[in-house]
């Protein structure tokens, strides 16, 4: 097998390379080392192939798809961005090298994909009223925030509204420039299987955690954000009340979805022609507030500051039904969410020699 791993000099993509070279896989990464998210040139993996180049640049792409069977691509913008500003950067490292590397893959005949995708897509997660009837949110109102009453409500009736575990037929609603360009890729993608014959698995990553997170910058999640407070020594901040409900999912957890999905790809168990999403997150369920007093008692740190501060746009729950990829794929997370967090608190972060 011979696979190209776009971004695989990154958290996940260095994971999926590192559990493709177990398995006796021959492994290319196309990565642009950007200084802005390697502030240190991550070492090389011997027999692995990496080429320093733009997934954007046609002349790259080409030649990093030589001879290759299956392309995993992981290389994207992340996060929530700064302001409004980064929304040409999203869409040129998103968007427009996504359709770059299709089109490449188009011209040599490569007819397999596994896409990096995103919760994001989902904007809220799913919910019910009290009756367990399905209800999907509108935004949530200032006026409520202000008062420390997080949970969105029905628009219909103003009640307050339940969480419940999001299923890939969920509506998607995009919310910000990033959510845009993650569902953008999957529609360029689907497009591509549909125009070619090929066949394509997204993966919505949910809340992705572990060793070479990146660290200090404004693109990262929440995980990265805390851990990274840690490690300069302060205490760990967390907004609203804490209560926000996330399916996180070990990164290494996360590289076995993806080679999983090649798997089913090579077997032909995904329609020829077609996009097959998968929701890859945890069965647990956790709060943010958790993630923070795990991680602050594994660093010795003191107790994390709920600070009932909001930010207007941010998710409060979105938590993953994974029963789509247990069925068809074969993957359940190994790796339990305390188990997980206190290796978390300790483990290198990007940045950090590998």
């Amino acid at each position: 097998m011979r696979i190209l791993v776009t971004g695989g000099a990154g958290f996940v993509g260095s994971h999926i390379v590192d559990a493709a070279v177990v398995r006796g896989w021959e492994v290319r990464i196309l990565d642009s080392l950007d200084p802005a998210v390697h502030p240190d040139r991550p070492r090389g993996i011997p027999g692995v192939p990496l080429l320093v180049g733009d997934v954007g640049d046609p002349a790259a792409v080409a030649a990093a798809l030589a001879g290759v069977d299956v392309v995993v691509h992981q290389s994207a913008k992340v996060g929530l961005g700064v302001d409004f500003f980064d929304a040409p950067d999203y869409i040129r490292n998103n968007d427009l090298a996504t359709a770059v590397l299709l089109a490449g893959m188009a011209a040599t005949g490569i007819d397999k994909l596994v896409l990096a995708s995103s919760m994001v897509v989902y904007g809220e997660g799913a919910y019910t009223d009290s009756a367990g009837r399905p209800v999907r949110p509108g935004p949530r109102r200032v006026e409520d925030l202000e008062h420390g009453i997080f949970d969105p409500r029905d628009p219909a009736t103003g009640e307050l509204l339940l969480p419940a575990l999001v299923s890939e037929e969920a509506a998607m609603d995009p919310r910000n420039v990033y959510a845009a360009s993650k569902l953008a890729q999957e529609n360029l993608a689907s497009a591509w299987a549909r125009a070619t014959g090929g066949t394509a698995v997204a993966l919505r990553y949910h809340n992705v955690y572990g060793p070479r997170m990146p660290k200090n910058t404004p693109y990262a999640g929440v995980a990265s954000l805390f851990r990274s407070a840690l490690a300069r020594g302060e205490g760990v901040r967390v907004f609203e009340d804490g209560g926000q409900r996330r399916s996180f999912v070990h990164v290494r957890d996360v590289a076995e979805a993806n080679l999983l999905s090649i798997d089913a790809l090579v077997a032909g168990r995904i329609a020829q022609g077609s996009l097959r999403a998968y929701n890859i997150g945890a069965s647990e369920v956790h709060t943010v507030g958790q993630m923070a007093a795990i991680l602050s008692f594994a660093s010795g740190a003191a107790d994390p500051v709920v600070t009932g501060e909001f930010r207007l746009g941010d998710v409060r729950h979105i938590t993953a039904s994974s029963a789509r990829a247990r069925a068809e794929l074969g993957w359940i997370p190994k790796h339990g969410f305390e188990d997980g967090m206190h290796e978390f608190a300790t483990a290198p972060l990007r940045g950090d020699q590998r």
